[in-house]
Parts: structure tokens; C-alpha cells; sequence
């Protein structure tokens, strides 16, 4: 009798273990990080891009060393890089001493630039100097500009005003003014400026009156808002007081933590130092453009009503356009995918 109890409770026991092994196959696998990516150029230190050196990425994650070549233009890439785990870049090329990269620790997705990458002469056949030097903020912000610069909504439109880098570094005097300028001076603001135009001829809006010499003071007057706007409120302001004219996507957290970082956008800014602060280079920028126009908009379009009007105007917009920012235009942006 008491055989027959134990061969029961054994029964069971295996029983409830097969079913716990089933369900335990069953369970979904837990969703692999996002890959990233670590791209650099090589060069000497006079700047000049080294082609055909040899670039080794190592690492723990890693069962044999990955090796690539730079192009022709001093270029490399590693794609498909796990995260997570510290990783080494080694760079040899002939006639320079072999350069090997600070830890490298990527997020998920993250779209990593190495800095500093520059390739010393080899002090004698047999000797091998290696160097590291830390990448300067500067250094740092010139290769995050040449992403932006990149930037276009559907391929063309221009959309260089927006990091996806929460940990961009600052740009200098000289990048704000380069900035500016590539908006104020792209093909797509000169032909979208004529369309503009049309559009305002049409409705017969500013007393500019009709014809050939009507579109081309309404033209002018768009391009001169537009520009003022752009190298009052994203570079001369910017510069002097020290502020980051550029849009920082968020891209985390709530809906509403989202929409309010970019609604206030247009008031709060990053400061060049890192810090949030009131944006008085936006708002100074609208409002001078708006207090400008005066100067070239018809008699019956001047005033401080029209003023104050085009400056609220200016700024609802751009909020707006910051809302689309952070919730839209990045999926339509090329480039921004490549970042973190």
C-alpha cells in the first residue's frame, strides 16, 4: 500500500514539472538592445585624412577582433556593435605610430563619433609611440554640426536646427554663424521664400500692389524677415550671450513631459555652459525681426500692434514646430536615424 502512495505522489510531482517546463518554454525571449555604431576619421596631426589605415575594434563582447580599412576620405564604421560592454579601437598605418582609443561603453542604438584619432609619425622603425589625446569640446562639436548640417525633413528640407544628442557639446561663435548662414543661404529657403511670395500675391496680403514689382517687394520682404529672424535670434544673440540657438529632442519619457519640454522650447534654452536658461535669444530674435520689418513693410503694414502681432506669431509657430519636432519630423528626417 504504501508502494502504491509513493508511485502516486511521484506521478504528480513529475507531472507538475513537465507542465512547469512547458510553460516555461513558452515564455517570450527577452527583446536583444538596439545595436550601435562607432564611426571616426583618421588623421595625422596636421588634419590631414590617412586612407587605407587599419582600424581594429576589440572587446570582450567580441569572440575574434573586427577590422575594417579607412576610405579614401580617412572614414570608418563599425555597425551592429553591442552595447554595453567596453570596447578598444586600435589604428596602425604605415609610416605612424599605432593609436589606441580611451573605453569605449555604448548605449542601445547609439550612433557613437570617436574623437582624437590622429596618427602620430613613428619616431624610428622599431619604436611605436602611442597616443590618445582627448577630444576638445570643440573638436567634439565640429563633428556633431557636420551631422546636422545633414539634416532634411523628406531628403530636402532643411532641419539643422535640432540635435537628437542630448549631451551635444556647445558650439563655438563661429558654428552659430555657419549654422545661420546654411539655413539662411539653402536652396530650399530661396525657392520656398518664392513660393511664399505666390502665395501672398495671390491673396493680395501686404500692400505691395500686383504685378512683377509686387512679388518681387513681397519676395524681398519674406527673405529679410526670414533672415533677420535666423542670424539675429540663432547667431548674434546666441553669441553674446552665451546660449545654444538649437532645438534639443527629447524623445523619452511622457507624452506630456515631451510636449512640454517643447512647447516652453521657445522660452527656456541650454546655455553654453550646460545650464537652463530664459531663451532671450529666440525671443530677442523674433522680436527684432518683427521691430525691423518696419523698415521695409508698406505704411499700412507698420505699427506696434503689427509689431507685438508678428512677434506672438512668430513664437506660436515655433512652438508648434517644436511640438512636430519632437513627435513627427524625426522619422521623416534623414541623418537623425544615425543618432542616439
Amino acid at each position: 500500500m504504501k508502494w502504491r502512495v509513493f508511485a502516486l505522489v511521484v506521478c504528480l510531482c513529475g507531472s507538475r514539472i513537465s507542465n512547469a517546463q512547458e510553460q516555461l518554454t513558452l515564455l517570450p525571449d527577452a527583446p536583444k538592445p538596439q545595436p550601435g555604431i562607432i564611426v571616426g576619421t583618421v588623421t595625422d596631426v596636421n588634419d590631414d585624412t590617412v586612407p587605407g589605415a587599419t582600424v581594429v575594434l576589440e572587446g570582450p563582447a567580441l569572440k575574434d577582433p573586427r577590422t575594417v580599412v579607412s576610405n579614401d576620405r580617412g572614414f570608418f564604421e563599425f555597425s551592429d556593435v553591442e552595447p554595453g560592454t567596453t570596447y578598444h579601437v586600435t589604428i596602425s598605418a604605415q609610416g605612424f605610430a599605432n593609436w589606441t582609443s580611451p573605453s569605449v561603453i555604448l548605449k542601445p542604438g547609439q550612433y557613437a563619433i570617436l574623437p582624437g584619432s590622429k596618427l602620430h609619425i613613428a619616431e624610428a622603425v622599431t619604436a611605436i609611440t602611442v597616443s590618445a589625446p582627448v577630444a576638445s569640446s570643440e573638436e567634439i562639436a565640429a563633428q556633431q554640426l557636420k551631422i546636422e548640417e545633414k539634416q532634411r525633413v523628406f531628403g530636402f528640407i532643411p532641419n539643422f536646427y535640432v540635435s537628437y544628442d542630448q549631451n551635444a557639446a556647445p558650439l563655438t561663435t563661429k558654428m552659430k554663424f555657419q549654422l545661420a548662414s546654411k539655413v539662411a543661404f539653402d536652396p530650399v529657403t530661396i525657392i520656398g521664400t518664392g513660393a511664399l511670395a505666390g502665395i501672398y500675391q495671390a491673396a493680395d496680403y501686404r500692400n505691395y500692389g500686383q504685378g512683377a514689382q509686387g512679388y518681387a517687394k513681397r519676395y524681398g520682404s519674406i527673405y529679410a524677415d526670414g533672415v533677420t529672424d535666423i542670424m539675429i535670434g540663432g547667431a548674434i544673440l546666441p553669441s553674446l550671450l552665451h546660449q545654444d540657438p538649437r532645438y534639443f529632442y527629447q524623445g523619452t519619457g511622457t507624452k506630456k513631459s515631451r510636449a512640454v519640454h517643447a512647447i516652453s522650447s521657445p522660452f527656456i534654452c541650454r546655455g553654453d555652459n550646460g545650464q537652463q536658461q530664459p531663451n532671450y535669444s529666440t525671443l530677442g530674435g523674433d522680436l527684432a525681426a518683427a521691430a525691423i520689418s518696419t523698415a521695409y513693410y508698406p505704411a499700412a503694414n507698420r505699427g506696434a500692434g503689427l509689431v507685438f502681432g508678428n512677434f506672438f506669431i512668430n513664437t506660436g509657430e515655433r512652438a508648434v514646430a517644436n511640438l512636430l519636432q519632437e513627435f513627427v519630423l524625426r522619422k521623416l528626417t534623414s541623418k537623425a536615424k544615425d543618432q542616439k
